[in-house]
């Protein structure tokens, strides 16, 4: 049988998957809501790639995990790699356009810029913790203006006059929203204003200080909103490319992460009848206060992490399940 690998980016609000051979060609794909429960969407996302994927010719001998839940679903998987973001969406993107320059990334609840030169990485940033011009930002917005966000970009397209919105914080962006709608703006006008503000929001505080250059390649579920990419590529007077796998590259690269990583042990897709749990301890033996998760797998404790001391390691061995 021919070997594969498996990558899964676990975000807060979507997880995604793929498979690729030794090629790094996707053999199948998945992208499922993370729904706050990052292990129930990887059970669901598993059993999706499972049904998807040709069994019968390839076997999964490496698996690679990216996101904010990486370290967990890569210690109930047992991943042979667990990367940053950072490093997952620059080996993706650099397999499919090898002379990319700058990232722009926006996902449900964060946003990055990745800086590349000649294939390494020599700059990035992240948003701080406000959600201001993220995927659940324009979701909210798209609830209160009573369309599907799906259909946001398809109307920023109609506005001849797209309206200003500040969009640095979600609380002023919805105030401001409202007055706009309340003194007669048209539809178009105040949806194509939020898509411009979310592209200046991204620019003025996650590029700040960059120096973006094309090729500029749009990542993440909002790279799906042709009204945000219409607004970045006024704003930077360049191309913006979005792949038709832009929300699968974190995966991607992880995958080739894998493959690279030499690791090698079949993969069993069987494991939604496995009980994986996860438990909090708050350490009180000294000043440090740790919090320490243990993973537990069949009632038997498989990792752990978060003591930064001897004292929460004893803790960890006396609280074994």
């Amino acid at each position: 049988m021919e070997r594969a690998y498996l990558g899964i980016d676990i975000g807060s609000i979507s997880t995604k998957g793929v498979i690729i051979d030794s090629n790094n060609n996707i053999l199948a794909s998945e992208y499922i809501e993370t729904e706050a429960n990052p292990i129930k969407a990887v059970k669901r996302l598993v059993k999706l790639l499972k049904n998807n994927f040709n069994s019968n010719k390839y076997k999964v001998v490496s698996i690679g995990t990216t996101g904010s839940a990486r370290k967990l679903i890569g210690t109930i998987l047992g991943a042979s790699v667990i990367k940053n973001e950072i490093t997952a969406h620059a080996i993706g993107t650099t397999s499919i356009i090898p002379d990319v320059k700058t990232i722009f990334e926006i996902g449900g609840q964060d946003s990055k810029i990745i800086i590349i030169r000649d294939g390494i990485v020599v700059d990035y940033a992240m948003n701080t913790l406000c959600a201001a011009g993220t995927g659940s930002f324009l979701s909210s917005q798209s609830r209160r203006l009573g369309i599907d966000v799906k259909d946001f970009g398809r109307i920023a397209l109609t506005s001849k006059n797209p309206t200003s919105i500040a969009a640095r914080c979600t609380v002023f962006a919805e105030s401001d929203l409202v007055h706009k709608a309340q003194i007669g703006c048209k539809l178009e006008d105040i949806v194509a204003g939020l898509c411009e503000s979310v592209a200046s929001n991204y620019l003025n505080n996650v590029g700040k200080g960059k120096k973006i250059v094309g090729p500029i390649v749009f990542q993440g579920g909002v790279s799906k909103n042709i009204g945000v990419v219409k607004a970045f590529e006024k704003l930077v007077g360049e191309k913006i490319i979005v792949d038709d796998n832009s929300h699968l590259m974190g995966a991607l690269g992880v995958a080739i992460l894998a493959k690279k990583s030499k690791k090698e042990k079949e993969f069993n897709f069987d494991i939604e009848d496995i009980v994986f749990e996860t438990v909090g301890i708050y350490c009180k033996g000294c000043s440090n206060k740790c919090e320490i998760i243990k993973v537990i797998k069949d009632g038997k404790t498989i990792d752990s992490w978060g003591n930064r001391c001897d004292v929460g390691s004893n803790l960890i061995k006396s609280s074994v399940s």
